[in-house]
């Protein structure tokens, strides 16, 4: 008996040891890999987060792994050292999918970095900004993912309906200004809880979402939409999602004020006056903000940018064949739009950098292999510096020597501005943000 029990706990011992040396050995195996993946991230720029990322407490992670599978855009952290470790920190879109993974609560999301500051309103808790009545949700308050921007449109307006007067003299309970992920979610909610409302939208319904190329994946991980419920659409394309936005506000007939550029908004006793740029006006007790970060491009300032022949934004794909076109800029935007067109067309690609640095993996793989087969022609380190009838003319970045190459169409993917401007207007504080961690909600 004696005998057996030793051989059992003899067993018993070695199969721990056997355990803990896979566990060892796989996680050296994935040590190494991330050590890879951390140096191709620094040498291609992906490694510095842009925005929103995650910051891991290193002293309380536990190495479960669990934040790196949960993420859904992958390798934005590996292991290394035995610990979560940011591995392309500039990747990440703020699911807050490895926040809420992590069993310890040894990682936050960040917003900005000591040397990389982030302008944002100020907002409180409730998403109203220092100018009472006036409230921020989406892109504008920092949070570009979609299923967030939904769910802030929702809790902001949320909050407004439990201080509604009713008693005021503005033709509105609210006016949400932007047609978007965030002023949709707005203006749903706005439906469900019973109040007036005006949603104005600049250009068209869906906001940013709409600029996208038509097969651009634009939501990775489910929304709850308000009047329609839980939304699992994953890749889920630009034209799937404007599809149903237009269906439930068709179920739940309501409109959007489409082609309606709001110009300023004046606070009053206890209301704002709202005034288009094509010279309406309204009046609502609280107000919504739902407008994108890029609302302004950014425009390259050179000779002939004004002509016709150039764009900030790709629509209709599909129905541009036989040109020569030049695409600038080098995010996800300018690349999947060079890839769409190279179908039909040909494109000249133009960056201002030697390589691309915050790119989805997959765009990455899929514009390499479109320049290796020729299907795109690449011109790293160049700028565009005059716009002409027939042609464009460009530089390289350490040359002074002039080219020029035939040209239809431009296309300008270079970012956009912040409209600082229009919210000082209103009296909303801005503030950078020098790497501060956000609420976790």
């Amino acid at each position: 008996m004696f005998l057996e029990k030793i051989l059992i706990y003899g067993a018993v011992f070695l199969i721990g040891v056997l355990v803990f040396l896979i566990y060892f050995l796989k996680l050296k195996r994935e040590e190494k890999k991330s050590a890879v993946k951390i140096k191709i991230a620094h040498s291609e720029g992906t490694y510095e987060p842009v925005s929103i990322h995650p910051v891991v407490d290193f002293n309380r992670c536990i190495k479960s792994g669990a934040c790196i599978e949960a993420c859904p855009e992958k390798d934005v952290l590996g292991i290394r050292n035995g610990k979560a470790y940011p591995i392309n920190a500039s990747h990440c879109i703020g699911h807050g999918a490895c926040v809420r993974a992590c069993p310890v609560e040894a990682i936050s999301l960040y917003i900005g970095t000591a040397k990389r500051g982030v302008d944002l309103p100020d907002v409180n808790q409730n998403f109203e900004t220092n100018v009472s009545g006036l409230f921020v949700a989406g892109e504008l308050g920092g949070m570009g993912l979609i299923k967030n921007a939904v769910t802030q449109g929702r809790e902001a307006v949320e909050n407004i309906a439990k201080s509604i007067k009713k008693n005021t003299d503005a033709t509105y309970d609210l006016i949400v200004v932007g047609a978007g992920p965030a002023g949709i979610s707005a203006t749903l909610t706005a439906k469900k809880m019973g109040l007036k409302c005006l949603t104005l939208e600049q250009d068209t319904l869906g906001g940013t979402v709409y600029t996208f190329p038509r097969s651009k994946i634009v939501m990775t991980s489910p929304m709850d939409l308000p009047l329609y419920g839980k939304v699992k659409l994953y890749e889920t394309s630009k034209k799937e999602l404007l599809d149903l936005w237009n269906a439930v506000l068709s179920k739940n007939k309501i409109s959007i004020k489409e082609n309606s550029r709001v110009e300023a908004i004046t606070p009053r006793k206890d209301s704002f006056l709202v005034e288009t740029i094509q010279g309406e006006t309204f009046t609502a007790e609280k107000i919504v903000l739902a407008i994108g970060r890029r609302g302004t491009p950014t425009k390259l300032l050179i000779p002939g940018e004004m002509s016709e022949k150039v764009a900030y934004r790709l629509l209709e794909p599909e129905i541009i064949v036989g040109k020569n076109i030049c695409v600038v800029g080098g995010g996800d935007s300018a690349i999947e739009s060079a890839l769409l067109l190279a179908e039909q067309n040909k494109v000249t690609l133009s960056y201002r950098k030697d390589s691309f640095s915050r790119i989805k993996q997959k765009n990455r793989e899929s514009i390499k292999e479109a320049i290796d087969k020729g299907l795109i022609d690449m011109k790293f380190n160049s700028q565009l510096i005059s716009i002409e009838s027939g042609i464009v003319s460009y530089k390289y970045i350490d040359k002074e020597e002039i080219y020029q190459i035939e040209n239809d169409l431009v296309y300008i993917f270079a970012g956009g501005e912040l409209p600082t401007a229009f919210l000082k207007k209103m009296g909303i504080n801005i503030t950078t943000k020098y790497g501060e961690a956000l609420l976790n909600r």
